[in-house]
C-alpha cells in the first residue's frame, strides 16, 4: 500500500480500506497488531476493521515490554529502526538494529519496544519468515510535528508532551529493497 509523500489521514485510511477489502474477499477475517499497552491506537484498528467487516488480533497486548523485546532478540528477531521521536532520539539511531546494544543505550525513560511513540521499527529477519528480507538504509529527512499531521500542534494528542520532553517532529529513514 502506498500513500502520497503529503498524504493526509483520509488519504491513509482510504488507501488502507481498499487494501483490508481486497484481503477479506481471499477469506481474511482479521489482522494480527503487535500493539503492546496503547488504548486508544488499539480501539482505533478494532473500529476501523469492524466498520468493514473485519476483526483485530493482539497477541502480545500487555506484555512487559522489557521482556518481550528480550525474548525478541533471543528468538532470533531482527528489527531495524526506521522512525524516531526527536524528544527521545536523534537521527543517528535510524537504521540501528534493535539488538542489545541499542536498548543498552537508550534512555532510561524510553519504552525498549518504543511503545509510547519514542521510535517505529520494521522486521525484516527471524523465524517465521523463509528467508531475510535484503533491504539498505536510504535517505534519512527530518518533518516537523506541522508537516507531518497538518494542522496538529506539537501538544496534541498525536505528538503528546511526555513528562519534560516535548515532540518537535521526527526523522525517518527510507527502507529499500536491496
Amino acid at each position: 500500500m502506498f500513500v502520497s509523500q503529503r498524504s493526509s489521514n483520509d488519504e491513509y485510511l482510504q488507501k488502507l480500506t481498499t487494501h483490508l477489502l481486497a484481503h477479506k474477499t481471499c477469506g481474511v477475517t482479521g489482522f494480527v497488531f503487535g500493539d503492546i499497552f496503547l488504548e486508544d491506537l488499539k480501539r482505533w484498528r478494532e473500529e476501523n476493521l469492524a466498520g468493514i467487516g473485519l476483526r483485530g488480533l493482539f497477541p502480545i497486548w500487555k506484555i512487559d515490554t522489557r521482556d518481550l523485546i528480550h525474548e525478541f532478540i533471543a528468538l532470533g528477531f531482527n528489527s531495524i529502526v526506521c522512525c524516531v521521536n526527536d524528544a527521545y532520539l536523534d537521527e543517528t539511531a535510524l537504521g540501528r538494529n534493535i539488538d542489545a546494544e541499542f536498548i543498552q543505550s537508550l534512555p532510561a525513560d524510553v519504552d525498549p519496544c518504543g511503545e509510547n511513540g519514542e521510535f517505529h521499527s520494521f522486521a525484516f529477519a527471524g523465524p517465521i519468515f523463509k528467508q531475510p528480507l535484503r533491504i539498505t538504509v536510504g535517505e534519512k529527512i527530518y518533518r516537523q510535528v506541522e508537516e507531518t499531521h497538518p494542522g496538529s500542534a506539537a501538544s496534541s494528542p498525536i505528538c503528546p508532551t511526555l513528562g519534560a520532553r516535548r515532540t518537535k517532529g521526527f526523522w525517518f529513514c527510507d527502507l529499500l529493497p536491496v
